[in-house]
């Protein structure tokens, strides 16, 4: 449904798809967002994978309301705020304080990798390793669509084209530990950090144990950073609040956001081990590196209020509990559709693979993905596209009764996908 074309360009959406009203969203609660077409829809997306306990929590909200009124705007652009130090704080005791000691704060997952990627080349530089400039990350990656993000960003979304500088990123095939080793062998003496996601965005493909222990022993023999890239693992997605604290060591830097505030406000946080800091600390030296927005009030008490409601509903085990089911289900699907050929990923963490609909056992085509994301849509909820088919983020706080309906949706979509390509096909003769 088309209403007219308005001045907003939204993100990564054809031009000819601006300006639909079905695609408009005007409010949500709890796990359903309306749009402007008048239609409510389930959320199998968690909003854009950050809506952890689901859409309008009460207490996170007011939290940002008492913070807008009696401190309005605060910076730590050259100064500090009581709300960035708890918020720091408390960061530091959720994902480890015998580990981690100082939290920086951006504004979004790409930002902070650019940040991550700073921190890590002026770390090296401070150690008297100013050689140490390429980082590495992993082929199929997504980091953000800022420059340094972008850079580091594994798979093919225009860098050429935009100018984007990658001589000194290096990626390597996630879970091929050899490669790793093969390229540390090689020029493991002018690598500053190697950036990871726990699993990976794109394909919601997680790293084995054997990849991640070769990851740390690397790190050990050469001296790079390692990076935890938990843009979107974070927060109980995946089972843990973060899903590097499952691996048999920490990583140095832990980038978190999307969850963060629940969504609420444009946040990311570095969190830095102590051997990161410690340098700057004895060095004296300032890390260049600033964001207006960065660790202002309402985002420092959106990061508060979501870890208190966090541990109040117990939102990891939630969200455990809702993974066990979801496996379960997905496990079926695959069993029984003729169209669904498997499934990857980790606790509320999944994609769907999904074949090509004229039954040739082919993956579905990339290009196709929107029309089955768009069906499945039609039929009554939102999923994200994926590799060969889609990708599901529920709520940590989903029930058994919008589990089973977002399960009945995605049937119902692959029938409705499945029936446009068979006329399509007849049509063409």
């Amino acid at each position: 449904m088309t209403s007219g074309r308005h001045a907003l360009w939204p993100s990564l959406l054809a031009p000819d798809q601006h300006g639909r009203d079905d695609l408009c969203a005007v409010s949500a609660e709890g796990v359903r967002v309306r749009f402007a077409d008048g239609r409510e829809l389930l959320c199998g997306t968690s909003g854009l994978w950050n809506t952890n306990l689901g859409y309008g929590n009460q207490t996170i909200a007011d939290a940002a309301a008492e913070a807008l009124r009696t401190a309005s705007y605060l910076s730590v652009f050259r100064y500090e705020n009581e709300y960035a130090r708890r918020a720091a704080d408390a960061l530091v005791e959720l994902a480890g304080a015998d580990h981690y000691v100082r939290v920086l704060f951006s504004t979004s997952g790409g930002a902070a990798n650019d940040l991550a990627i700073k921190l890590a080349r002026q770390y090296q530089a401070l150690r008297g390793m100013g050689g140490r400039k390429v980082v590495v990350g992993l082929r199929g990656s997504y980091h953000g669509l800022t420059f340094g993000g972008f850079a580091l960003t594994g798979e093919d979304l225009g860098q050429q084209v935009y100018g984007v500088d990658q001589r000194l990123v290096r990626h390597v095939t996630p879970n091929e530990p050899g490669e790793l080793a093969t390229l540390m062998a090689r020029q493991g003496a002018q690598v500053a950090a190697v950036v990871v996601e726990p699993v990976l965005g794109s394909g919601a493909v997680p790293l084995s144990e054997e990849y991640i222990a070769e990851l740390l022993r690397l790190r050990e023999e050469h001296g790079f950073l390692l990076v935890a890239d938990e843009v979107a693992t974070g927060f109980g997605r995946t089972g843990d609040f973060f899903a590097s604290q499952r691996w048999p060591a920490r990583p140095d830097l832990l980038i978190t956001s999307k969850g963060l505030t629940n969504g609420t406000s444009a946040a990311a946080a570095v969190l830095a081990a102590q051997l990161v800091a410690d340098v700057f600390d004895d060095t004296g030296v300032v890390l260049s590196h600033g964001e207006t927005q960065a660790g202002t009030p309402v985002t420092c008490a959106t990061i508060l209020a979501t870890i208190s409601e966090m541990h109040r509903l117990d939102a990891v085990a939630l969200g455990r509990r809702l993974a066990g089911r979801l496996e379960e289900e997905l496990g079926t699907l695959v069993a029984e559709h003729p169209l669904v050929n498997g499934t990857t990923g980790v606790g509320c963490f999944r994609s769907v693979r999904v074949t090509a609909a004229d039954r040739s056992g082919a993956p579905l085509p990339q290009p196709e993905v929107p029309s089955l994301v768009s069906a499945v849509r039609e039929a009554g909820a939102l999923v994200h596209p994926g590799l060969h088919g889609i990708q599901l983020f529920p709520a940590l706080t989903y029930t058994d009764t919008e589990l089973d309906e977002l399960l009945a949706c995605i049937r119902a979509g692959l029938g409705l996908y499945a029936d446009r390509v068979a006329a399509r096909a007849e049509a063409r003769g």
